[in-house]
């Protein structure tokens, strides 16, 4: 039988709102989080008009809500989100097509901008494979920055086409919300953008 692949992008494709916010209103309460939000607020407004990158707000981000955290600690906060949290914010269209792709047998990978720490619970429940941002380590802490390029945009479609060999399949879905997974949908012979 033919291989088939499916790609999914995560945050506002299986998840209706970003998971890494949503980890750091789950880590520092409403009213933590929106002091930090507000603090942050100059650098989240630059991105939006493209002055700052996405890789630079990001990092400002995680080290503003989690730089220093001791690796242990932030898997257990990562854990207890996932199992707590995670669920009220999938997508029931996403968790359907996932399940259909499943009993089609075809591979699945999630392919996110996210880091593995909070999308790998969700993987591993599902029985997925996963492609994300890596953070860095410091002294076995997390040190806000990343490690590597954060895996959106091009980076999806080179960390998709250094995991696997596209030749191989007949048949590439990809699902997408967002000009960030644009590279990825462009490697797909079946792109669906915004289908849930």
């Amino acid at each position: 039988m033919p291989q088939q692949i499916a790609f999914f992008d995560f945050d506002g494709t299986i998840t209706t709102k970003d998971s890494l916010l949503e980890l750091a209103r789950f880590h520092k309460g409403p009213f933590g989080y929106a002091k930090g939000m507000i603090i942050l607020s100059p650098t989240l407004l630059a991105f939006k008009l493209g002055i700052v990158d996405a890789k630079k707000a990001k990092e400002k981000f995680i080290r503003f809500f989690f730089a220093g955290m001791p690796v242990q600690n932030f898997e257990a906060l990562c854990s207890k989100f996932s199992s707590q949290k995670l669920g009220a914010l999938l997508r029931a269209e996403a968790l359907k097509k996932i399940d259909w792709h499943k009993r089609q047998g075809h591979e699945i990978a999630v392919v996110s901008a996210s880091a593995q720490y909070w999308v790998a619970p969700f993987c591993k429940m599902h029985e997925l494979k996963w492609i994300t941002t890596q953070l860095e380590i410091k002294n076995n802490c997390i040190s806000g920055n990343l490690s590597g390029e954060n895996c959106n945009g091009l980076q999806k479609a080179l960390r998709i086409r250094e995991a696997y060999n596209l030749s191989e399949f007949e048949k590439i879905y990809a699902y997408g919300d967002s000009s960030g997974d644009k590279e990825m949908l462009a490697l797909a012979t079946e792109p669906f953008f915004r289908q849930f």
